[in-house]
């Protein structure tokens, strides 16, 4: 009797890692596209469409500030109890906070107080992300057979560009569905409401697999360490501070190409907002395709390998991503995205075997979850603000030049990222 291909004989464990990633990263999206679109005038007072805007992304820059948080706090119960449970509460913990903003007053409504209550949400929203990714990433690594490590690792990646279709498709057909007035007044809750549905299916899958074989395997020698986050930083903080610098590109990358370039494109370049839509969700499917690559290509030769060549292309994609979205022409503009994706899946599809070659098993959970989101910090809320701001005073195609700062960054941390044993 043949032995069942690798894929096929962990389908169960690759689909807990995919899907309750893709639903949170779906959450997570819906904020980021109703962020660009709806919630400056409906949630900040109105001084200009600038500022409105450049409000509801600093919002959305909170969740960024909350998932180290939830990354420490998630990280010590998932290294010291294990990865399953701590999973199913990361994604509890997020869905309520998204079905919450479903019910939000708006100012008109409420006055300081909608605000105020959307940033304690979208604090929620981050706080469960943060336990979110190091655990789905270590369920699949942890489970691969040797050699398929990164092909593995790439399956919570693909959660990613799922969430976002899912987020931007359902956005996309409300906004051709509904009218204007419609869309602004109650449209923009039904993606909220429907992530409680997507929750359901997130835990049901994720309920019904085992914890880890490296975990058990490392619980069996040793007892976890009393303060996980405690070992971490002083045994292993070099690798923390690398694998932060590591993981930048990839965000700075997809939230330009996402809830910055949507913003930009329905307000200071003019297309509406189904044509902007309809384009990015054209563009996201070369971040699936980088993340494949970017797999198979890790496998072959090595994790560190593939995030230096992706490292590269963002710097030069930097100095063509302004220009290209700022062109006046739409084929440029997907052909920027595209292009922007893609490269993304290169720093982005190897980070779920590259992080956890960093850290040993015991603080592995606490160390790829604080790197993961220490980066996010900068490369996901940092970038698309300054990216604002230049817009605001007319300089958004030097935007750009802010990715190719993300990939030096990215580049040197890769570059010094010292490579523990996994058995360490």
């Amino acid at each position: 009797m043949q032995p069942q291909h690798p894929l096929r004989a962990n389908r169960r464990i690759l689909a807990a890692a995919l899907v309750g990633t893709a639903v949170e990263f779906y959450d997570f999206y819906i904020y980021a596209t109703a962020a660009a679109l709806v919630f400056g005038p409906l949630f900040f007072p109105a001084e200009s469409v600038a500022a409105q805007t450049l409000f509801a992304l600093m919002s959305f820059g909170i969740a960024f500030i909350a998932r180290p948080v939830g990354a420490v706090a998630f990280g010590h119960f998932g290294d010291r109890i294990g990865r399953k449970s701590t999973l199913v509460a990361s994604l509890m913990l997020m869905g309520a906070s998204t079905l919450l903003i479903a019910f939000l007053p708006t100012y008109a409504m409420a006055g300081w107080i909608a605000p105020a209550l959307l940033c304690v949400l979208r604090f929620g929203q981050g706080f469960g992300l943060g336990g979110e990714w190091g655990g789905a990433a270590l369920l699949a690594v942890e489970n691969a057979p040797k050699g398929w490590e990164a092909r593995f690792g790439s399956a919570p990646q693909l959660g990613a560009p799922v969430g976002f279709l899912a987020a931007n498709g359902l956005f996309l057909l409300l906004g051709l569905g509904l009218s204007e007035q419609d869309f602004q007044e109650w449209g923009w809750r039904v993606p909220f409401l429907a992530s409680a549905v997507l929750v359901g299916l997130g835990l049901w899958i994720r309920l019904r697999i085992g914890e880890t074989r490296a975990f058990r395997e490392a619980t069996a020698r040793e007892a976890p360490p009393a303060v996980p986050l405690a070992r971490l930083l002083s045994h292993h903080l070099g690798a923390v501070v690398a694998g932060s610098a590591g993981v930048i590109a990839c965000f700075a990358i997809f939230y330009l190409a996402t809830a910055y370039a949507l913003a930009q494109g329905t307000s200071t370049l003019g297309y509406s907002r189904e044509t902007f839509l309809a384009v990015q969700l054209a563009a996201n499917f070369f971040l699936a395709i980088g993340i494949v690559l970017a797999a198979i290509h890790a496998d072959r030769a090595s994790p560190r390998q593939a995030l230096l060549i992706g490292a590269i292309a963002t710097v030069v994609l930097g100095l063509v991503f302004g220009p290209g979205l700022n062109a006046g022409s739409l084929w440029l503009v997907f052909l920027t995205l595209a292009a922007a994706l893609l490269v993304m899946g290169y720093v982005y599809g190897p980070l779920g075997a590259w992080l956890p070659t960093l850290f040993p098993v015991p603080v592995r959970y606490s160390g790829i979850s604080v790197a993961f989101n220490g980066g996010g910090i900068i490369g996901g809320a940092v970038t698309p603000v300054l990216a604002q701001m230049l817009a605001v005073e007319g300089l958004g195609a030097q935007a750009g030049l802010l990715l190719s700062v993300a990939g030096l960054v990215t580049l040197l941390g890769v570059s010094l990222a010292k490579v523990w044993p996994a058995a360490a």
